[in-house]
């Protein structure tokens, strides 16, 4: 496996390997310490680029993290994998693409394809049978939103390789998912987002690192900046210098809301996403109740979204009676009350990806709007 974090910082200064070596040698000579020669430091940044030496001696070791001011882990990584734990991490991503249509139009989607009432949401839904993207399942809620949902399994060596990674696809599930719907014939009204919920099987780390990865993969985007330029291994070899610094330092989040049980799991929800680590199994939540929230979450965000909208173009939404006010607070009533048997567990989570969403707000917002455009 090449080392990216070395090779980025050797070409940041637009260096060749054997300039690298003389600064090397010349930095050896500065601090009294006996040089290899330049030859030899050549060919050793040649086996650690090239991954042919995973980690180097403890002299080079040394000599590289005080010549680049950084620490051997934030260069090299672990120095071994901890105990009975693989090399990689293992997580099931859920993508979440809603896209707000009206309810005119999922009404002729319904007529028009196979549909049937899905099981696993908290708000009345319909699978749309024939609607693809990329095997990705297409839900629809009759008050006009159509929300693609992609399963996919990961089994990254880093966090920063999931961020990387969902910068990249994030663009693409927007632009296929549009794509999509207006070749079925229909307008999406809204603003496409993606939201992430990831099911997290093994994390190959222990202690403070371990939870500070979770923390990481929920907010991932401190680790790759959304204006930053470069190809994809470019922007991983910078956020993998920048995972290694907060795994050695730790790392928490002001907007991060931690929900879960000592020791049954460990939960994490954010505006960014949300990351579940099932630790007893058959005390823990089930990832179909994760899932299920998130759907009725995001299809109400994207409703709201939509009354947000039209409200800042200074207009009047025009909604059927029936998905009003009053419908809107029913919703409301139904991600934010207890039920009777609802688990401790089950409302922490659902109150943890409530509050982080900001939808309560925009609930608020949308309820208020609609109630005064039927008083007029």
């Amino acid at each position: 496996m090449p080392n990216r974090v070395l090779f980025e910082l050797r070409t940041s200064r637009t260096w060749g390997r054997p300039r690298l070596a003389r600064e090397l040698h010349n930095f050896c000579r500065s601090r009294g310490w006996s040089s290899p020669g330049e030859s030899n430091i050549e060919k050793q940044i040649y086996r650690l680029e090239t991954g042919r030496v995973r980690r180097p001696d403890d002299f080079y070791a040394s000599l590289l993290a005080e010549f680049f001011q950084r620490s051997p882990i934030e260069l090299f990584g672990p120095s071994e994998p901890t105990s009975g734990a693989g090399s990689t991490f293992r997580i099931r991503s859920h993508k979440f693409v809603p896209l707000y249509v009206g309810a005119e139009a999922v009404a002729q989607l319904q007529r028009r394809h196979a549909v049937d009432e899905a099981d696993d949401d908290w708000l009345t839904c319909e699978r749309v049978h024939d609607l693809d993207l990329a095997g990705a399942r297409a839900l629809c809620w009759q008050f006009g939103v159509i929300m693609f949902h992609v399963v996919e399994d990961l089994e990254p060596e880093s966090i920063a390789s999931v961020a990387v990674w969902r910068r990249i696809t994030y663009e693409e599930n927007m632009q296929r998912a549009a794509q999509v719907l207006r070749d079925s014939g229909l307008e999406v009204l809204g603003d496409p987002y993606v939201l992430s919920a990831y099911w997290v099987d093994d994390v190959p780390l222990d202690g403070q690192q371990h939870s500070s990865a979770l923390r990481l993969l929920c907010v991932p985007r401190v680790l790759v900046s959304r204006h930053e330029q470069g190809t994809p291994e470019e922007k991983l070899a910078r956020a993998s210098v920048v995972e290694q610094a907060f795994l050695r330092d730790g790392f928490d989040h002001p907007d991060i809301c931690e929900f879960g049980v000592r020791a049954i799991a460990t939960g994490y929800a954010s505006w960014s996403g949300v990351v579940y680590s099932p630790l007893a199994p058959e005390q823990c939540l089930a990832e179909r109740e994760l899932i299920a929230c998130e759907l009725s979450v995001q299809a109400a965000w994207a409703y709201t979204d939509y009354i947000r909208r039209v409200v800042e173009a200074g207009e009047d939404p025009d909604v059927p009676p029936e998905y009003g006010w009053r419908y809107l607070r029913g919703i409301r009533s139904r991600l934010t009350t207890e039920r009777p048997q609802e688990t401790s567990q089950h409302r922490a989570m659902r109150e943890a990806i409530v509050q982080t969403s900001g939808l309560l707000r925009r609930l608020d917002q949308a309820i208020d709007t609609l109630r005064d455009c039927d008083r007029r």
